[in-house]
């Protein structure tokens, strides 16, 4: 038989089982603890009067630290400071036990017993970590695990109940939001490398330079003459303002190129989705689309200047790809006014890069391939015009005139030449007086050279619209009438034609030649069709019926066989004959059927094209990937056109 008793501390409870056999001393203890035991009385207590002893002391506990830091400070990087924090750690620790417990049964549990020597019968649990355990629970647990105990011995396991009051089962489960991945790719700014020394000498030099120029300003400004009457005093005033002016334009032009600079990088934030789109973004349905392409709206330029103007001629510039200039005019010619030179970057699309204000209306230019700067220009008056984007003013460096030989009727196209033998630049213009004109630029006058002059039978001129030199042979040149006949021309030949083709019934609005094949050229007409040639047969080997006027049409730099129209009714055909010999791979309407669009050029190095109408706009498009597929070289994939039988369609 065995007797077990508990004795529980502040911090930990003790069990202790003994059997009876060792001895009752232990029972002798507990009763003497158990009697009452009566309070002695200090010497050193005060003796406190009745009234003194129910005297009330009222003390206010609080939760707050008396030791805890309030003056501490945490540098915000946000504020560029220090800052006091508001929440400081109220929590002081008195009293800290760290415990173990270890199963009675285990070999740990058996070494320790060992050591410490404690007889087979006795043993002890520390329960620091459970203070709140009572000795009843303590008992319904050791009884649990002894072998002759009765839930032992029936076999059957007791259920164990938790304890009601500080037992808590919580169980939540939260939406983890999934993480966001953000890329952004930039091309890196080009670079260059620079080096200088910079000694005493040039830094001296720099100085006395600047102040020369101030003492120059100075002395201009006490070299006013002397007042003699109101006449000087209003002179000399007049010069003080134009000298101020200049100093001011000076300080502007300084500032020029940096706030153009800036105008771009604000223009290229506002649209950096169109900027992403134009260099990033390709169509993936074109696979499902059967080799059928799309184009995707970019950039829309328009300047108040050219309000209400519509854009009669488009060129890029060869040299900076970026770069291109439309002329605005008007084809209403019972409204001819005005005209604007206006120049666009698709680095800036809200403001021109160049402006120059015409009186009459501009019908064609042209820029120079080598010279980038100069742009050939051709008025409705019938004078041509050029200008030098390096030259300060919005007049033109050179201009025709009465004198030197302009011409009588509208100029409806220009196009610059080869250097001739002396290296002056010179071009060539053709107007509605049948006249084909080349212009030579010597020192600061145009010199002009008639080269043929379009007559027939029956009528002294013809009426000239439009004419393309060959890409290879400098002397072959072709011209298209308002009669709608294309006549093959020779520069050294100016008294008669190589050949007529008798080739639209309407107006030939545009004649061009094929950029990679040397027999090929394209013409379109306000009767409907385009039409591709051979200049070798005097048949048309393709025809293409739009169902509506043509404005203008264009061959793609990037393949030979892939060419685009406009037509008034706002629509954008692109065709490849590689693909489909009898149907365009897109037709588009671009703009709203009321507005007519008015000529089309393809860019030279992006798969990009720009279009221009009748109200002044000019927008830019993307050509998906089916539209700017290059064929594949079999036997001559310049060849194809020419072996393909004339065809009507």
């Amino acid at each position: 038989m065995q007797d077990a008793f508990f004795c529980r501390g502040s911090n930990e409870t003790v069990l202790f089982v003994q059997d009876k056999e060792d001895g009752m001393e232990h029972g002798d203890e507990w009763d003497e603890w158990s009697h009452g035991k009566t309070l002695t009385k200090p010497p050193d207590q005060l003796e406190l009067t009745e009234a003194e002893l129910n005297e009330t002391f009222t003390r206010i506990l609080t939760a707050t630290n008396p030791h805890a830091p309030q003056n501490i400070v945490r540098y915000s990087f946000k504020k560029r400071s220090y800052k006091p924090i508001s929440a400081v750690d109220q929590m002081a620790v008195h009293f800290v036990l760290e415990g173990n417990l270890l199963y009675k049964d285990s070999d740990e549990a058996r070494r320790q017993m060992a050591k410490q020597g404690l007889p087979a019968g006795m043993y002890h649990i520390m329960l620091s970590t459970f203070p709140e355990k009572d000795a009843a629970e303590m008992e319904e647990v050791e009884e649990e695990d002894r072998p002759d105990s009765a839930a032992s011995k029936t076999g059957k396991k007791e259920q164990k109940l938790t304890n009601q009051i500080n037992f808590c089962e919580r169980a939540s489960q939260t939406l983890n939001n999934p993480p966001r991945e953000r890329n952004c790719q930039t091309e890196p700014p080009p670079r260059c490398n620079f080096s200088a020394i910079a000694n005493q000498w040039e830094i001296y030099d720099a100085y006395v330079e600047e102040l020369q120029k101030q003492e120059k300003n100075k002395e201009k400004q006490k070299a006013i003459p002397s007042k003699k009457d109101d006449e000087d005093d209003d002179r000399g005033k007049k010069k003080m303002i134009l000298m101020e002016t200049q100093t001011q334009s000076d300080d502007l032009c300084k500032m020029a190129k940096a706030t153009k600079i800036l105008e771009r990088m604000v223009n290229q934030n506002i649209y950096g989705d169109l900027a992403i789109d134009f260099k990033y973004y390709e169509d993936c349905s074109d696979e499902f689309r059967e080799q059928e392409g799309t184009l995707l709206p970019l950039w829309k330029f328009q300047c108040d200047k050219a309000k209400k103007l519509t854009v009669t001629a488009l060129c890029w510039n060869k040299k900076y790809q970026d770069l291109f200039a439309a002329g605005m005019g008007s084809y209403d010619f019972s409204k001819q006014g005005r005209g604007v030179l206006v120049f666009y970057t698709l680095k800036n699309s809200s403001f021109p890069e160049y402006i120059y204000p015409t009186n009459c209306g501009i019908m064609c230019l042209d820029i120079h391939e080598q010279v980038s700067y100069l742009v050939a220009v051709g008025f409705y008056d019938g004078c041509v015009a050029v200008y030098n984007l390096k030259e300060d003013g919005q007049q033109p460096v050179y201009q025709s005139t009465a004198k030197t030989g302009k011409h009588t009727d509208p100029v409806w196209q220009v196009r610059w030449q080869n250097d001739d033998m002396d290296g002056n630049h010179n071009f060539y213009s053709v107007s509605s007086d049948g006249r084909v004109v080349s212009w030579t630029l010597v020192k600061n006058e145009l010199v002009s050279t008639d080269i043929i002059k379009l007559t027939m039978e029956g009528v002294p001129h013809l009426s000239t619209a439009s004419f393309d030199f060959h890409k290879q042979i400098n002397h072959l040149f072709l011209v298209g009438t308002q009669e709608g006949k294309i006549h093959k021309c020779f520069k050294t030949y100016s008294s008669q034609y190589l050949e007529t083709y008798d080739a639209h019934t309407l107006a030939v609005d545009a004649v061009k030649w094929n950029h990679f094949h040397p027999k090929v050229f394209i013409s379109c007409s306000s009767d409907w069709t385009v039409k591709i040639w051979d200049h070798t047969i005097n048949t048309p080997m393709f025809t293409f019926e739009l169902y509506a006027a043509v404005g203008d049409v264009a061959w793609a730099p990037y393949s030979s066989t892939v060419f685009a129209a406009v037509t008034v009714n706002g629509k954008v055909h692109i065709f490849d004959l590689n693909v489909n010999k009898y149907e365009a791979i897109c037709q588009q309407q671009v703009v709203a059927k009321k507005t007519k669009l008015t000529h089309i050029e393809f860019n030279l190095v992006h798969p990009l094209i720009i279009v221009g109408d009748d109200q002044g706009y000019i927008t830019s498009f993307k050509l998906s990937p089916n539209l700017r597929k290059q064929p594949k070289v079999r036997q001559s994939s310049l060849s194809r056109l020419t072996d393909v039988m004339p065809m009507q369609i």
